[in-house]
């Protein structure tokens, strides 16, 4: 047994057999054991234990990975890397506020978990080691988490969900890769799971959970490694950052760095922090980094050329936040009509008109002083601009200047979202030329929105936050047969996507004051927004040009030549082009149908690279067969998720495990035997098979 899996109650070998007269469980495999899976898991025991306790039931989990963490949340990446949650936000256990069918059962959530382990009330993770204890001891609540402390407890909830388990349910762990699903046949009435080991499982019922995967290479990706390969230049693809070897990168060299979200942030706490340098606050409470001498100069740019927005540390202090345009009424307005819904017509006027009314009631309610009148005055005007000309007109820019005394509290959506192609209204033009414009362009972009997202007295941000948040929920409990063509296959999965990512995911606030730190230190260099890339072949060399608006003559540009270039985001969610072969196996065999529309106005027919599933998981025209996580159609939220809000994760896994306990209750009533007969075979402790 390894440290990694010694986290975990697992025997070694098969799971003990059930005691003599005991009847032959129901078997369910579920492809992958990450955090979606174990919070399905979590599910589907309290429905069995409160609906069917006299149900057998064996679940196996096949990873190769440990259950809980999964891959992405594994022990053994760099405890540099952290959740862009606050310890506060993380829960795993359904909470007075789930409306669901299955059972609430509530448990700590991740601060709550951590107070525990501190105080002695729960046990200490097994083979911690002193990094981990002392995270443990020391971590606040609005403190963001290490991933290998979430790994903690994930490992910890999983145990804790078979220690509430009904006997009947047992769990083993096959460290494994599952490559092919076969189906019923030759008058078998199940499913076949083979391994990549040779082995081969029988299954009743088969839940594909596997999380985020890695995709073929796309067109531009080959083309781009082909160029350097050529040249002797180094280009690394969209992945997941820990896993990449960074190794080949020496010290001093330019690397272009396309994107700007958190797998940018990733790589430039492992290429800075993570080769040596440090971090120490000086007297005025600014960051100042001392490099090791082994890091790389990393030029930044992106299509809107800053990061992700900071996330909030402040808290609410006006009215409850709450939705006025996408709430109730949006939803049964949804219901009644037939025609389709167009994400750019029917919805986004919608959450601009939300974000904006979010953002100014906090601010009237919570802040009086900093406006002129009141917010029962102000919002009839403001609902009356909005139903005029939208949430970026002019009528209600007039309004805003006349209410809201300083510019920095001003709301703008069209400069929100693109910060770099609009002026502050109080930027001082004086200074710098191109390119060094456009890096303190950027430089105070990230200070600004540090400044915003980070003390009590800019609480909008935090409504404007949670109306984002609430806005995404409503618009994920709308069916995806309901929207029109182009908004399924490109609105929603890709312009919504990205510009909530933008709102709502971005990197604590101190790794944007590290990336201000490292600008300082010359590790840093930002290129602006509107980046363009050119492999330039007579040269042999990358080379990147962004821009920003940096006074009144209009933009500045700033370029780079360099050898390395990396793209820093996520690889695509494509069923068909994934480089998990069960995945591929199940869109090429057609048990899995990747989501496809057509177009009646360009005549195409387009698909979103995810594959077609039932509010439930169900896959159609695949018996017993399931499937929730980033390469299923639809908005699903994530795996773990905040306490107190009815989050969506909770919801879709709930609807899952009941349609696989279901299913599982078919499965034992066809076979026709008597379940008053089973006799109990010890409970649910988790064993590796």
């Amino acid at each position: 047994m390894t440290p990694e899996t010694a986290a975990f109650s697992i025997g070694i070998g098969e799971p003990a057999p059930a005691e003599p007269g005991a009847l032959t469980p129901v078997e369910v495999v579920f492809v992958g054991a990450g955090p979606a899976a174990a919070m399905l898991l979590e599910r589907l025991a309290a429905s069995h234990a409160r609906d069917t306790p006299e149900l057998p039931l064996h679940v196996r989990l096949v990873d190769p990975y440990p259950p809980g963490g999964g891959r992405i949340w594994r022990r053994e990446q760099s405890p540099l890397l952290k959740l862009n949650s606050m310890l506060r936000d993380v829960a795993f256990f359904t909470d007075a506020s789930c409306q669901l069918a299955g059972p609430v059962a509530p448990g700590p959530a991740l601060a709550d978990w951590v107070r525990g382990v501190r105080e002695g009330r729960l046990p200490l993770p097994e083979g911690a080691d002193e990094l981990l204890l002392r995270e443990i001891a020391e971590i606040a609540d609005d403190e963001f988490p290490t991933r290998r402390l979430n790994n903690a407890y994930l490992g910890w909830a999983l145990e804790e969900t078979l220690r509430r388990a009904a006997p009947s349910l047992r769990v083993s762990w096959c460290p494994d890769t599952a490559v092919t699903v076969e189906e019923p046949g030759d008058g078998s009435a199940r499913h076949v799971v083979r391994l990549a080991s040779g082995r081969a499982l029988a299954a009743d019922a088969v839940v594909y959970a596997l999380g985020h995967t890695g995709t073929d290479p796309s067109p531009e990706a080959v083309r781009l490694s082909t160029f350097a390969r050529k040249h002797a230049l180094r280009y690394v693809p969209p992945a997941f950052t820990a896993d990449v070897d960074f190794s080949g990168v020496p010290a001093g060299a330019d690397v272009i760095v396309r994107g700007m979200g958190l797998a940018a942030i990733d790589l430039s706490v492992l290429l800075a922090e993570g080769r040596g340098g440090t971090f120490t606050r000086r007297a005025d409470g600014s960051l100042h980094y001392a490099p090791s001498g082994r890091e790389p100069v990393l030029h930044f740019a992106s299509r809107r050329g800053v990061p992700y927005r900071s996330k909030i540390t402040s808290q609410v202090v006006g009215d409850a936040v709450r939705l006025e345009y996408l709430g109730p009424e949006f939803q049964a307005a949804v219901a009644a009509r037939s025609e389709p819904l167009d994400f750019e017509r029917d919805a986004w006027p919608r959450i601009a008109a939300e974000l904006t009314t979010g953002y100014y009631r906090e601010l009237f309610t919570g802040h009086p002083e900093r406006v002129r009148g009141t917010w029962d005055a102000f919002a009839p005007r403001m609902r009356a601009a909005i139903a005029d000309a939208g949430a970026d007109g002019h009528t209600l820019a007039a309004l805003v200047r006349a209410h809201v005394r300083d510019p920095r509290d001003r709301f703008e959506l069209a400069a929100f979202d693109h910060p770099l192609r609009f002026l502050p209204e109080d930027h001082d033009a004086a200074g710098a030329e191109g390119g060094r414009a456009v890096h303190e362009r950027v430089l105070a972009h990230i200070a600004e929105d540090l400044r915003l997202r980070t003390r009590p007295e800019n609480s909008a941000t935090q409504a404007l936050f949670l109306t984002g948040l609430y806005a995404f929920l409503a618009l994920a409990e709308v069916a995806p047969e309901r929207w029109n063509a182009c908004s399924r296959t490109r609105a929603l999965p890709r312009r919504w996507a990205s510009y909530f990512s933008y709102l709502a995911s971005g990197p604590p606030g101190h790794r944007l004051e590290e990336l201000i730190a490292l600008a300082e230190a010359g590790v840093v260099r930002f290129l602006g927004g509107d980046v363009t890339l050119e492999a330039d072949d007579a040269a042999g060399v990358f080379r990147a040009a962004g821009s920003a608006v940096t006074g009144p003559h209009g933009a500045a540009s700033a370029n780079v030549s360099a050898g390395i270039l990396i793209d820093a985001w996520l690889p695509e969610a494509r069923a068909a082009a994934s480089d998990n072969p069960l995945l591929r196996h199940l869109v090429v065999s057609g048990r899995a149908r990747e989501l496809a529309v057509a177009d009646p106005q360009l005549g195409t027919v387009e698909t979103t690279g995810q594959i077609e599933a039932a509010p439930d998981g169900s896959l159609p025209g695949a018996a017993r067969q399931f499937a929730l996580g980033p390469f299923v159609a639809g908005l699903t939220g994530g795996a773990f998720t905040r306490p107190g809000l009815n989050s969506l994760p909770f919801r879709v896994h709930d609807r899952c495990a009941r349609a696989v306990l279901a299913a599982a209750t078919e499965v034992w009533a066809e076979r026709g035997e008597d379940a008053r007969e089973l006799v109990p075979s010890g409970g649910a402790a988790m064993r590796r098979a």
